[in-house]
């Protein structure tokens, strides 16, 4: 079993008569430094963000998509630069991958898609149209059609954009009353945002048994909800009929992939409301030969993990943080795990801001505007004040981290009277 621990190469394979190498004279220069000085050789870019002119961060925040989500494992890169040497027909690679992920993960069926929201926009599409060509053809037109969603009041949320485009209404529910009363003829679909499970008054469990009592598709929203592993698999079990994964996100896949697993036959509707069909609600959301495979190499990475042992790790992690900032007078820090999405350990940080003459604001922004630049949770309505992560962390830079926020937090409490 591994840990993900990758270390990245400085594999140039984008070097020679690329469209990068135009760009290579508009990038910062460095200078190379020998004993006797500067000597005004331009050294060689460390990375092709180096070459664009592009900052690359410390990520000491999560899976956010803003930042690139996660760190493609060097095997997925390797087979997606092998995907892309050859030819084959996107419908049998879409099939065969998605029979060996649900092999893989015991469900009925699965399909890599383009993310989670492309995954909830061609699901949400398969339980409008099913297989009829002609239902598929139209959308978003859905004039005859059933057409509505029902969703938990507390569970509307900025990606319900992704059902709605496919043109269909939300009704919105609070009760179980509520759900009964809503469900009529027109009824599509039941749909569910994982993350907030804690926070509606129906659980997920009541949520999937209304739509087998009922004969209505439901769909969980689990993005960001890995780890734990078994999540893969749970809501499938427990009843949801289709449930959608971000795949570069805890699973490590293309940044550009995600999961959509389910019934076989809703599955096999949305793949014929996606890509390659042209006239098709799904077409802009391609999914390439390259993603499909990176995807399925990501997942199979994944499933070897001793994810015991990461989590030990990232507390380990986390420790050496924490020894750091602690030593600074006047900072508290404690630990926490978020329920749902990004469930892994997090260290938070606290101080008084007066007192120190330091905001959480001021703070993060110093790191960020360092170098190498760290990225931090936290803001003006962050519970926590400020936090950080090694969940998307490079082995090492939990020390980088560390040393910049007892730099940051030190010269602030250096400039207080004693």
């Amino acid at each position: 079993m591994a840990i993900f621990n990758w270390r990245f190469s400085r594999r140039n394979f984008l070097a020679g008569g690329s469209v990068f190498s135009a760009l290579a004279g508009r990038a910062p220069r460095r200078l190379l430094v020998s004993p006797g000085g500067l000597t005004g050789t331009p050294a060689a870019p460390a990375n092709i963000y180096e070459r664009l002119g592009v900052r690359t961060r410390i990520n000491a925040k999560g899976t956010y998509t803003n930042l690139t989500g996660s760190l493609l494992p060097p095997e997925a890169a390797r087979a997606m630069e092998e995907a892309a040497q050859h030819y084959v027909v996107l419908d049998e690679l879409q099939r065969v991958v998605g029979e060996r992920i649900a092999r893989m993960l015991g469900v009925e069926a699965a399909c890599v898609a383009s993310g989670a929201a492309g995954a909830m926009v061609i699901g949400t599409a398969a339980c409008l149209t099913g297989k009829d060509p002609e239902k598929i053809k139209r959308i978003p037109d859905t004039t005859g059609m059933k057409n509505e969603v029902v969703i938990q009041k507390a569970h509307r949320y900025a990606f319900d954009h992704a059902v709605r485009n496919v043109g269909v209404r939300l009704v919105e529910v609070e009760t179980e009353d509520d759900l009964e009363r809503a469900i009529n003829d027109k009824t599509a679909m039941l749909h569910f945002l994982n993350e907030a499970q804690n926070q509606g008054k129906i659980g997920l469990e009541k949520w999937a048994q209304a739509g087998k009592r009922h004969g209505i598709p439901t769909f969980n929203d689990a993005a960001a909800d890995v780890p734990p592993v078994s999540h893969l698999s749970d809501y499938n079990k427990m009843g949801f009929d289709l449930v959608s994964f971000s795949g570069g996100k805890g699973l490590r896949g293309p940044q550009c992939a995600g999961l959509l697993l389910g019934r076989k036959d809703l599955i096999e509707a949305a793949l014929m409301n996606n890509n390659p069909y042209e006239d098709t609600i799904g077409r802009p959301l391609k999914v390439g030969k390259e993603e499909i495979v990176g995807m399925f190499v990501a997942l199979e990475l994944y499933l070897k993990v001793d994810h015991e042992a990461e989590w030990k790790d990232w507390e380990a992690r986390l420790d050496a943080i924490d020894k750091m900032v602690s030593s600074v007078p006047g900072v508290r820090t404690g630990r926490f795990v978020p329920e749902v999405a990004n469930h892994v350990p997090h260290l938070y940080l606290q101080w008084d801001e007066k007192a120190m003459g330091l905001t959480k604001a001021e703070c993060m922004r110093q790191l960020e505007d360092g170098e190498p630049s760290i990225v931090c949770l936290g803001g003006e309505d962050y519970q926590y004040g400020l936090a950080v992560t090694p969940f998307m962390m490079k082995p090492g830079e939990e020390e980088i981290v560390g040393r910049r926020l007892k730099e940051i937090l030190s010269a602030a409490a250096k400039r207080q009277p004693a």
